[in-house]
């Protein structure tokens, strides 16, 4: 392993090197700078359009899936002259018994939200669509699985609202930011409207028959689909947030 240079960078010398017109590609974590100008991740300074080169990424290698220690296999160019950024450990906030469960199940780090969280989405977009099919069709099929569709939405809905929760105190250490705060908001509406929808739809077993007695069944239906679109654009958000080239 190659010894760290002694070349000291301030943050504004840092921020450089990030990659932009042919220029190298730094980074910093834990006090050291490296160059990731080789890895084929990190063209043109850019990370998964989500991190940018030039700073110190000691609070965004703490939510990323995969080891800091892949930084290794990096060149050291020297260090960061300026307050190192240090997550809180996550041994400091995860209880033992769950950090060996999550040792043991790595995927429970990065990827249960991400796995639960499109189900509901996929029967709070249906169900509308199936509601106006039923609405212009009059076909019996399309009302009959209605019920289904939103019981569906109702029995995920929580699974991944738990999930959200567990991966937003694991990976973003409970940061309020804005399109957390977003989620949060209006997630608890999605469910109580999936939840008062389906009882209704339940009560009223042929409730999409006669829309014009039960226009507040209808409209609160069809909003589903852009409450549940409001709340995944912000969680592609967490992900992929928007930058300017």
């Amino acid at each position: 392993m190659s010894q760290t240079p002694d070349k000291r960078f301030t943050p504004q010398e840092l921020a450089a090197f990030d990659g932009s017109d042919g220029k190298p590609v730094y980074l910093a974590y834990n006090g050291i700078v490296y160059d990731v100008s080789t890895s084929r991740l990190w063209k043109a300074g850019k990370h998964m359009n989500r991190h940018h080169a030039g700073g110190d990424m000691g609070l965004e290698l703490s939510q990323a899936p995969h080891d800091p220690a892949v930084l290794e296999r990096f060149p050291r160019v020297g260090v960061l002259d300026a307050e190192v950024l240090k997550p809180e450990p996550a041994a400091e906030r995860v209880p033992p018994w769950l950090a060996r469960f999550i040792k043991r199940f790595p995927m429970l780090k990065r990827h249960p939200h991400p796995m639960t969280v499109h189900f509901p989405i996929a029967f709070c977009v249906v169900a509308p669509l199936t509601l106006l099919l039923a609405l212009a069709t009059g076909w019996p099929g399309f009302a009959a699985a209605l019920p289904v569709l939103l019981g569906a939405a109702l029995l995920f809905t929580p699974v991944a609202i738990a999930t959200g929760l567990f991966t937003w105190w694991l990976n973003y250490a409970t940061a309020r930011i804005p399109p957390i705060l977003i989620k949060l908001a209006a997630t608890p509406v999605l469910f109580l409207a999936v939840l008062w929808a389906f009882i209704e739809c339940v009560k009223t077993p042929d409730i999409a028959a006669h829309p014009g007695d039960h226009l507040g069944f209808v409209l609160v239906v069809l909003a589903l689909l852009p409450l549940v679109s409001l709340i995944g654009w912000f969680g592609a958000a967490l992900t992929f947030p928007p930058h300017d080239d």
